[in-house]
């Protein structure tokens, strides 16, 4: 059932020319409303911030991902980047922020979680915020989650 609505819902969105993804109720005023448009500027925008944020890292993952999965090579681009990563409500370092919080909390995600680390630094976060996030994660996510994301960013930190 959840796969089908998840379907359904990204037919609908490739449908229409424009897109209104709001950040903030409907009932808010339309000044404080964001919209990602141009849904045909997608795959361009979705390239550059993979670029801006993971630099080659993230590349190689999309790349290495063509001879498997294309079409999930191509989401990754058109819809993790292109649609959410590169939208104007949150700035890249909030959003890397949070997306080593999600990864740390899943606790299988190392690679990912090493990829978002260094682009945490390729938007400008710092290694000690990076890891004020990751122990917060011990609160919600348990300490094992967070002494292999501490680990990880060790090494990510060492490589730089």
């Amino acid at each position: 059932m959840c796969g089908r609505a998840t379907v359904g819902t990204l037919r609908a969105m490739k449908s229409r020319n424009l897109e209104s993804l709001p950040d903030v109720p409907p009932s808010w005023p339309a000044k404080d409303r964001v919209a990602v448009k141009d849904i045909d500027d997608r795959r361009e925008r979705g390239l550059r911030a993979l670029e801006e944020i993971t630099g080659g890292s993230g590349q190689a993952v999309v790349e290495s991902l063509y001879d498997i999965a294309p079409d999930l090579a191509e989401w990754i681009i058109d819809f993790s980047y292109g649609d959410v990563m590169a939208r104007p409500g949150l700035d890249r370092r909030t959003r890397q922020l949070a997306t080593i919080a999600a990864l740390t909390s899943l606790g299988n995600a190392q690679p990912q979680l090493k990829v978002h680390i260094g682009g945490a630094l390729n938007v400008g976060c710092k290694p000690q915020e990076i890891i004020e996030v990751i122990l917060q994660m011990a609160v919600f996510a348990g300490f094992p989650a967070a002494i292999n994301a501490l680990n990880l960013a060790r090494e990510v930190f060492r490589a730089r």
